[in-house]
């Protein structure tokens, strides 16, 4: 048992069953049922993983964006560029902040049986800082692209670039989502 994982309660809620990805979806024979404690503890696993391959992401991103100050081409830039410029390391400071901000959280309520607080908080910095991120890398795709590429075509490059994130990032997601739902609630008339 985990320092944040929430106190056992009542037997019923102990043995509720789910199933094994968060009560989404009819459950298979191959899957067991998941108590509620064995839910939040996989959930706050799941998160831990995902935090890890963005924090390194949003880390290396992030240091790369500070060392361009201290560049010679840095100088030369216009003031549109000293503008995203600015815009990019301040996205990726906030990205840096809500993506490490579970780890924070989980320090401060260690012990105080809150794994259900903590997963709820923890997955809303995760959404965030994914928003955040994709803005950091779009401007800072931007940033490069106005460098190395003339004209109107780095602009479209990265709104190019960026759509295709929103499309991988959030519109699967939300689409594979609906259509999750849509099939259990046939299943269920």
């Amino acid at each position: 048992m985990t320092m944040t994982e929430q106190p056992a309660g009542s037997a019923g809620e102990d043995t509720a069953c789910c199933t094994h990805h968060g009560g989404h979806g009819p459950q298979t024979a191959a899957e067991a049922p998941e108590t509620a404690r064995e839910r939040v503890n996989r959930r706050w696993n799941e998160i831990l993983q995902e935090t890890r391959v963005t924090q390194t992401g949003v880390q290396i991103l992030f240091g790369f964006l500070l060392s361009v100050a201290f560049t010679p081409l840095f100088r030369e830039l216009e003031t549109f560029d000293r503008v995203v410029y600015v815009i990019t390391v301040v996205l990726g400071a906030a990205a840096t902040g809500s993506l490490i901000a579970p780890v924070s959280i989980h320090r401060f309520l260690s012990g105080q049986r809150m794994k259900d607080e903590l997963v709820e908080a923890a997955g809303r910095l995760m959404m965030c800082g994914m928003v955040l991120l994709a803005l950091t890398i779009g401007c800072t795709l931007l940033l490069i692209l106005r460098v190395v590429v003339p004209g109107v075509l780095a602009e479209a490059l990265a709104a190019g670039v960026m759509l295709w994130f929103g499309l991988c990032w959030y519109a699967l997601p939300l689409y594979l989502r609906r259509r999750a739902a849509r099939r259990s609630g046939s299943d269920a008339a």
